[in-house]
């Protein structure tokens, strides 16, 4: 350490850094599976949430509304504020075919430094967009990329918002994402109780990566369904209504346990 910076002044900026960075460490899996499983979307054994992240779209979001009409699927729709504001009409609609929309945030960026103020600011501001266009006061708080600082932690709070982030995702992301691979991705970390992480845009990631989750969709939802769990939003994952006994499954507990995807073994 440079002898003109005295020890007494860097150590408060570090432990301010590591205060407001520190909370983000339940980004990693098994963090969050360990010390917090609500923050990890986990919920009724027998329960899948679907989740989708980044929207809205007006080009793919339809699209995504329309495959899940015809699974008779709701989900939880994560969307951000500016593009609330630009795009009401496929928020509205979202809303309208029963699916349930909560905050991502006002943009899509990422927290390094401490911003208190704005991120309250912010993460309200989103609340209010939600509000304003489909009447209902967003329940979920799932920040842009799954970095929950102290500060994002606060603002989501003092918005009246329950943080989560997810149990399985289909890193559906990647320009090389492919239905195939975004089923054996998601299945190979989840269990009854879980919930996935899908994205239904392209608006931060590979152009038209979106098809790749829009087309693993069905056979993701006929594999739930085969395993016995119920598929719907986060409004739903405590209190899943169960039909029957869920068969047992094997391999490891909880995993759906499937054919190989596309000639591509995977480990349930």
């Amino acid at each position: 350490m440079p002898e003109s910076v005295p020890r007494a002044a860097v150590l408060p900026l570090a432990a301010g850094a590591l205060a407001h960075i520190g909370p983000a460490a339940t980004w990693l899996p098994l963090v969050r599976r360990h010390l917090s499983p609500r923050l990890a979307g986990a919920g009724h054994p027998r329960h899948v949430a679907l989740t989708f992240d980044d929207g809205p779209d007006p080009v793919s979001t339809p699209l995504f509304l329309d495959a899940l009409d015809g699974l008779g699927v709701r989900a939880t729709f994560f969307v951000l504020g500016d593009a609330v504001v630009r795009h009401p009409g496929v928020v509205r609609e979202t809303a309208r075919r029963g699916h349930e929309v909560a905050v991502h945030g006002w943009s899509h960026d990422r927290p390094w430094l401490p911003a208190p103020v704005r991120e309250l600011r912010a993460v309200r501001r989103a609340v209010a967009a939600v509000q304003d266009v489909t009447g209902v006061t967003p329940q979920w708080y799932r920040p842009p990329y799954g970095i929950l600082t102290s500060g994002r932690w606060a603002a989501a709070r003092a918005a009246g918002l329950r943080p989560v982030l997810w149990t399985a995702w289909g890193r559906d992301w990647t320009a090389t994402a492919t239905p195939a691979s975004v089923r054996a991705t998601v299945e190979a970390d989840l269990g009854g109780g879980g919930t996935v992480l899908l994205h239904d845009t392209d608006r931060t990631a590979a152009p038209d990566c979106w098809r790749a989750a829009l087309g693993a969709l069905p056979d993701l939802v006929a594999d739930w369904r085969a395993a016995g769990w119920t598929v719907g939003p986060l409004a739903d994952h405590g209190t899943a209504v169960v039909h029957a006994t869920a068969p047992r499954v094997l391999g490891r507990p909880g995993a759906v346990r499937r054919p190989p995807v596309s000639g591509r073994s995977w480990h349930g």
